[in-house]
């Protein structure tokens, strides 16, 4: 997607931070959705001497005999569940149910009291063993499901996109019930009579429950939910050829509408579509060729065309355009060095590489909008396989797209019929996906946060039947 920015002079330039020049960032960015994920029981925060948990913090028993409501023996997980995901799950395979099966599985936050079963307390859930009641926040019960006994393996998760607990016995449902307790909150488990003691997997184990068929029937539901708003009749072919005029792919385009020339009429009713493509055909032929010449790597060839054409996108020499253009024929280079080490063991092209940067790349140098994209064209010659290197996806051929849709993007921003230029940066299509990403975003706000963080390119990949 790109947009223009207003320059002095009242010049129209690119915005570098819409091109996705950053992919290596863009990696560094969706770690930071990585969260940490219980691994084992907190032996710290627990309820101290009324259960023992083992030395892999990974089974607890209880081994007095309770005297009365608050000897219960309870510990949390290490650390909160999760909330940047669809779905949490954990599961306890109850080993004995010793005296009384008063064993409990939930959820409870940080200032929980460690000596009462979850879901006695406020900001606490938890499905009970010995009568299969459900507590959520005080000391009276309903009914939920099945009781649980030595043997039967039980588990309690978080579905995020519902906001709702579901709890499991033996591989199938038992239930779920609307989560409304906020902030951090602790997978936990209790046990409260003699002998009782169980086994818990936070992930180190297969589940019993097939917890990913949930997360996967959970965005089907979503899914079935999209796909019953009514759009517009052909709206998705006037999306994809206003995407392939807008972007100067004209023999594509030419065939496009050859395919479909019997079944669909040859222009889009605006007031049925609700867009209109006048301006995407502006120049494209003229488009079509600098494209061609970007994507083959041939730039000298582009500059001279858009000096020819319009001189006035590449009169100021340090403009985002040149810049991009510069740095491109100096990645061109890099790989022409890269091809020539791998069937010459030459290395000449380098040498011209660095050459071609200390005259052209120099000049960017003091333009505070170029670092990032200069520093990574630069750090390309400090490797020996370049192509290996953190910065090697700037020797994709994607990098050269990058370029071509920002040198399009100004060609048509010299449209002199232009009226607003915003309007003209972006096609339906990347219009769309803006809408898609905006609208995903404020729903996870309205779910406090929680739920599987929106990456675009992942949702394009998934759909294509690509791993992120």
């Amino acid at each position: 997607m790109v947009n223009c920015q207003e320059m002095s002079g009242g010049d129209l330039s690119v915005d570098l931070s819409t091109l996705g020049l950053d992919r290596r960032r863009r990696d560094d960015r969706e770690m930071e959705d990585e969260e940490e994920a219980p691994t084992h029981l907190n032996t710290i925060n627990s309820s101290g001497g009324f259960l023992v948990v083992s030395t892999d913090k990974l089974s607890l028993q209880y081994t007095n005999v309770n005297l009365h409501g608050h000897d219960v023996g309870v510990v949390q997980g290490n650390c909160p569940a999760p909330t940047r995901r669809l779905v949490y799950y954990f599961e306890i395979y109850v080993k004995n149910a010793g005296a009384k099966g008063q064993i409990a599985i939930g959820y409870t936050n940080e200032h929980f009291k460690m000596r009462r079963q979850p879901g006695w307390e406020a900001n606490s859930y938890g499905y009970h063993g010995d009568d299969g009641l459900l507590y959520r926040g005080q000391g009276k019960g309903e009914c939920f499901g099945p009781t649980f006994t030595s043997g039967d393996t039980i588990g309690g998760g978080i579905n995020y996109a519902s906001q709702e607990f579901f709890f499991t016995k033996n591989g199938k449902l038992v239930g779920t019930v609307y989560k409304d307790v906020k902030g951090p909150l602790f997978p936990t488990i209790a046990v409260h009579s003699q002998n009782e003691e169980v086994n818990v997997n936070f992930g180190q184990q297969p589940f019993v429950f097939d917890v990913e068929a949930f997360a996967t029937e959970e965005r089907l539901k979503q899914q079935m939910v999209i796909e019953k708003i009514p759009l517009p009749l052909n709206v998705s072919h006037w999306i994809i050829r206003s995407y392939l005029q807008h972007y100067g792919y004209q023999d594509t385009l030419d065939l496009f509408d050859l395919a479909s020339v019997s079944a669909l009429p040859t222009a889009p009713a605006t007031h049925e579509n609700g867009f209109c493509d006048q301006g995407d055909s502006y120049a494209l032929s003229h488009r079509k060729i600098l494209r061609q010449f970007i994507r083959s790597g041939d730039i000298d060839s582009a500059f001279n065309k858009l000096r020819e054409w319009y001189p006035h996108i590449v009169q100021n020499e340090t403009s985002t355009i040149c810049f991009l253009l510069h740095c491109q024929k100096f990645i061109e280079l890099v790989q022409l060095h890269c091809v020539n080490w791998v069937f010459n063991k030459q290395n000449g092209d380098m040498e011209e590489a660095v050459r071609y940067g200390r005259v052209e790349l120099v000049k960017f140098l003091e333009v505070p909008s170029s670092t990032s994209l200069l520093e990574d064209c630069i750090a390309l010659l400090a490797y020996e396989e370049p192509l290996k290197s953190p910065v090697g996806y700037l020797l994709d051929k994607k990098q050269r797209e990058v370029v071509a849709d920002a040198v399009n993007t100004m060609v048509l921003l010299t449209d002199p019929a232009l009226e607003d230029p915003q309007r003209r940066t972006q096609s339906h299509l990347e219009k769309l996906l803006k809408q898609l990403t905006a609208c995903c975003l404020e729903k996870r706000a309205l779910s406090r946060n929680q739920g599987e963080a929106f990456h675009l390119h992942k949702v394009l990949q998934k759909r294509k039947g690509v791993k992120p």
